[in-house]
């Protein structure tokens, strides 16, 4: 007995070390959250990460918390009142999720959680004062109603309608039960109105129409979840930007769905590893320049005086919502107060966000044949973005391995001697700028090695599309862009230049159109993300180009620049669209929408703002959006246009007779009308005792009224 526990002891002295050992040869399971609360009959589901080889899930307490796993998805089921502890292991390692089961309504459910019953919508998301109404599906017996925080919001039932009321700003669940089951409502209340005095007006935008972050950050990194705000506030009595004596701030907020996002630390594994990347180790849902992701809890905006707005860089949105629902267009509130504190205006934004971004058409397992890397594919089971990856890694080392600048390069960075994929797999994950710079990541990349837009381009310029056989590098190929970029899901091109289709219903502006072909964004010398198209190169005499670039790839140059971008902005040389401003020193996306998502939207939630300020989607171009009392002008509005509306109508004769040539850049030589002068919204006018009526994209000519330029 006495040797048999001498046995004992040593196996319980050694084992904690050979664990150590074995994790140190492996990256350690993670889950997405470490603890949960849940109401009796919820299932949540949570994201196993590094889930290499056999992967197993037990529960301490089996009539509390049952568990099932398929592929790297952890699906808990509460069964009764009580505590238990999940563990989840496979050879090397284990993690645990403490699950806390109460029958109590007054528990934070798993949001959207079901066990038979169904509601819809699924959440719910309200002013103070509103109400609505929610179906419920699949009921058996009669329906029963609680909500978690009564002080929020009350709720009735009727039949199978459940009307939520609510009552004060802040966010509650609402529990309806039949006899078998039972279905949770997340319900958020906040403030809905855009503008809270009639003496100011909010302006916001995202600056690119969407940011990429990568869905995995185990093997190798592109992008950061790094998503960027911009605001301007004006006050419509002085008709000037308000620059001084405010504060703004934004939060998380409902879109018209009820699809809210307040949290990205539970939904993506970036903060496990971006010490390996940046060299920080920035708290959960805070990110590389010290923003937060988007909360019910306002964070501040900065002020930057040499652009005249206020910004928040660097946000950590993820593109999944509360409910684990991917939402790849969150919508977030932007709040501005006076020095005391008083509200002046709001504005609903979107902070567009899509990890999209894969390879995994030609570098998925057993694909693409051609892109198969020699000692074969990596077939790695624990989740399909590390699988492509890997198999990028393993390919680029072999393509390497005779370099003497690559080994030089993986010495420099820290890299196993044995190459990038050696390195990940080792639990040091690869950020590709490291090597191969990126302007998006400032003082990224090694001398002598290709940017990283150059090296990606234009390698697989010459590479054939899987899904059609045509040339990635084919002027008329648009899906050749989305096999790797936000497209076939996200549709990131979806604003009304990406959306202009023929007769036939044919897309008329492609990528290409703008960009040039991929060899064309891969040539060397280009610089990325600064050496884009501008907008005069299609906008320009009154005309609108479908192609901004020639069939050689290179960007047009016009001498007309009406529409012109601001030139060396933002640095020498440069001319681009997003750090252009114009008329009122307004940035040009605070009225036109932010890049591929310009005004009006295929997306409703691009296009919530604009209807918010002025009534309707599309560019905001209504001069009572901003001015208290419209001035009238002849040439001093955007782009040096008249004023709109009936005073214009009333008083444009002295300056039209004298003024027929400026009348035709928007009007038509012919004076019958172009695109530029097409009504933006139905409009009715009464001039000298005739009315004129207009829809909403007919043209405006000069024989609507009288006989042409000449005529009375």
């Amino acid at each position: 007995m006495k040797r048999t526990h001498a046995w004992w002891w040593l196996i319980v002295l050694v084992m904690p070390w050979m664990t150590a050992l074995a994790e140190t040869e492996s990256e350690k399971l993670s889950v997405s959250a470490s603890s949960v609360n849940m109401l009796v009959g919820d299932l949540a589901t949570l994201q196993v990460y590094n889930a290499e080889g056999s992967i197993k899930a037990t529960t301490s307490k089996r009539k509390v918390a049952s568990v099932s796993m398929s592929g790297s998805a952890l699906t808990i089921t509460a069964r009764a009142a009580g505590k238990a502890t999940i563990t989840v292991r496979n050879k090397h390692s284990t993690a645990k999720v403490a699950v806390s089961v109460t029958g109590s309504s007054s528990a934070a459910p798993s949001a959207g959680s079901t066990s038979g019953l169904t509601a819809t919508p699924s959440s719910v998301s309200l002013a103070p004062g509103q109400s609505a109404t929610v179906k419920i599906g699949n009921a058996r017996t009669s329906l029963s109603v609680s909500v978690a925080n009564t002080g929020v919001a009350s709720a009735t039932v009727s039949k199978t309608d459940v009307k939520i009321t609510a009552k004060k700003v802040g966010s509650t669940y609402v529990t309806v039960k039949d006899r078998y089951s039972k279905v949770v409502v997340p319900v958020v209340v906040q403030t809905g109105t855009t503008t809270t005095s009639s003496t100011y007006t909010l302006l916001a935008w995202n600056d690119l129409g969407m940011h990429c972050m990568d869905g995995d950050y185990s093997v190798f990194a592109i992008l950061p979840p790094y998503n960027n705000l911009h605001a301007q506030l004006v006050d419509s009595g002085t008709n000037k930007l308000v620059t001084q004596g405010v504060t703004l701030t934004y939060e998380a907020m409902a879109d018209a769905d009820g699809s809210i996002n307040t949290i990205s630390s539970t939904k993506t594994n970036f903060w496990q590893y971006v010490e390996n990347f940046f060299g920080v180790s920035p708290a959960p849902d805070t990110g590389l320049t010290g923003n937060k992701t988007a909360s019910l809890t306002p964070q501040p905006m900065a002020y930057d005086s040499a652009a005249r707005q206020f910004v928040a860089d660097g946000i950590p949105i993820t593109p999944y919502d509360d409910s684990f629902h991917k939402n790849t267009y969150p919508m977030v509130k932007v709040v501005a107060k006076d020095a005391s504190g008083k509200q002046l205006a709001q504005a609903r934004v979107v902070l567009p966000v899509s990890d999209e971004m894969s390879c995994s058409s030609c570098h998925a397992s057993n694909s693409d044949a051609a892109a198969k890397p020699q000692a074969g594919w990596v077939n790695d089971a624990s989740l399909p973005e590390r699988d492509w990856k890997r198999n990028i890694l393993r390919l680029h080392d072999e393509k390497q391995a005779a370099d003497a600048a690559y080994a030089s390069a993986l010495a420099g960075k820290g890299y196993d001697a044995a190459g990038l994929l050696a390195t990940a797999d080792a639990g040091k994950p690869v950020l590709c700028a490291s090597c191969h710079a990126s302007n998006a990541l400032a003082g990224t990349g090694v001398a002598g090695i290709k940017p990283l837009t150059e090296a990606i381009h234009g390698h697989h310029a010459t590479v054939k599309d899987p899904a059609s056989g045509v040339m990635l590098d084919s002027i008329t190929n648009r899906s050749s862009c989305y096999q790797c970029h936000p497209g076939s899901e996200t549709k990131c091109l979806r604003g009304v230049m990406g959306n202009a289709v023929d007769a036939n219903g044919k897309p008329t502006i492609d990528c290409q159109s703008c960009h040039g072909t991929m060899s064309n964004v891969g040539r060397s010398g280009r610089v990325g993300w600064l050496d884009e198209p501008n907008c005069q190169a299609c906008h320009h005499d009154g005309q609108r180009e479908l192609s901004a670039v020639s069939s050689t790839g290179i960007l047009k140059v016009w001498l007309d620049n009406r529409y012109a971008t601001n030139a060396n902005a933002p640095a020498a040389g440069f001319s681009l669209y997003r750090f252009s401003s114009g008329h009122g020193s307004l940035q040009c996306e605070a009225c036109h929408g932010a890049t591929h998502a310009e005004y009006p939207s295929s997306h409703r939630n691009d296009n919530v703002l604009a209807n918010d300020v002025q009534g309707r989607s599309g560019t905001i171009g209504e001069c009572s959006a901003c001015h208290k009392s419209v001035p009238l002008t002849a040439t001093g509005g955007p782009h040096g246009m008249h004023t709109i509306g009936s005073a214009w109508v009333s008083g444009h004769e002295s300056y039209a007779e004298s003024n027929k040539t400026a009348c035709a850049y928007c009007h038509g030589a012919d004076y019958r009308g172009s695109a530029l002068s097409t009504a933006k919204a139905a409009r009715s006018f009464s001039v000298e005792g005739k009315t004129v009526t207009y829809s909403a994209g007919q043209k405006v000519t000069c024989y609507d009224c009288h006989n042409g330029p000449n005529g009375d």
